[in-house]
């Protein structure tokens, strides 16, 4: 590989880590910054969609390399398992798988995008074609995913079409394990397992008092406004009422200014009257 290749390889990888909001003028000037082929190279990388981003969010976080090692380990030592032991396993892949996807999500919503039922699908079902599959693994654990990967319509161009950079090869099998490193796969698969259930098992119980938080709250917030909406009709009447005692009050001040008038044309008439007395007694 080229120094150019190993750098864009490097660049992607980076800028695929990033949120998708913040992709693309990250993107931009980081190809500015390097100019050249690289910078071109660089600035033709494709903002991943939000399940692929998880699933490189994923892989930093370290979890998903260690699980893909797990089922490597777990397929060579199939060999010597019966049925069950075939079935348990099984049911425990899916298991961690479903833990991996959600562990996914929770990195997406910490880093300010949550991701809807049906992104969070994408990402478990890419998680469980990079556990299945060495070929998908090897791609999907450059970290530079650009769209999401399901075996069930999965091709050679759809797998290359899938991550920015260059299209590593499937990591070689490890040799054939022994009986003990067998053991230790499995002890440490269901170590994982049970990781899992019990991380399940807390955010259930989480959730279940978030339920409980939200539904008190709710109560609340309904009792507090029915309070104010019975404050409201209250003020509403007490409006009315003061509106009316207003215009009562304007009737009286009427009625008042027209007493006074009255009261001083009666006086008037009084003076003069007296005073007409007055003088005609005089004469």
């Amino acid at each position: 590989m080229s120094d150019d290749a190993a750098r864009l390889d490097e660049a992607a990888a980076e800028l695929l880590a990033l949120p998708p909001a913040r992709f693309t003028a990250a993107r931009n000037e980081r190809a500015a910054a390097a100019g050249g082929a690289l910078g071109r190279g660089i600035a033709k990388l494709r903002k991943p969609t939000a399940a692929a981003w998880a699933v490189n969010l994923l892989v930093v976080d370290g979890q998903l390399g260690e699980a893909v090692e797990l089922s490597r380990a777990l397929h060579e030592a199939q060999d010597d398992l019966d049925a069950a032991e075939l079935a348990r396993l099984g049911r425990q892949r899916r298991q961690l798988v479903a833990a991996l996807a959600r562990r996914a999500a929770d990195l997406a919503a910490e880093a300010g995008t949550p991701l809807s039922a049906a992104v969070t699908d994408a990402v478990e079902k890419t998680v469980n074609a990079a556990v299945v599959d060495a070929t998908v693994a090897a791609v999907v654990l450059t970290g530079r995913l650009v769209a999401a990967i399901d075996l069930a319509d999965l091709d050679a161009s759809a797998l290359g079409a899938a991550v920015a950079g260059s299209v590593p090869a499937a990591a070689p099998a490890p040799a054939p394990p022994d009986d003990l490193a067998a053991r230790r796969a499995r002890k440490a698969a269901e170590r994982a397992v049970r990781e899992a259930e019990r991380a399940q098992a807390d955010a259930e119980r989480e959730k279940a008092a978030a339920d409980k938080r939200l539904a008190t709250a709710r109560e609340r917030a309904d009792r507090l406004r029915e309070r104010v909406d019975g404050l409201r009709a209250d003020l509403r009447r007490a409006e009315a009422e003061a509106t009316k005692a207003e215009g009562t009050v304007a009737e009286h001040e009427k009625t008042q200014r027209d007493a006074a008038v009255a009261a001083r044309d009666a006086a008037r008439a009084r003076e003069r009257a007296e005073a007409a007395r007055d003088a005609g007694a005089d004469a």
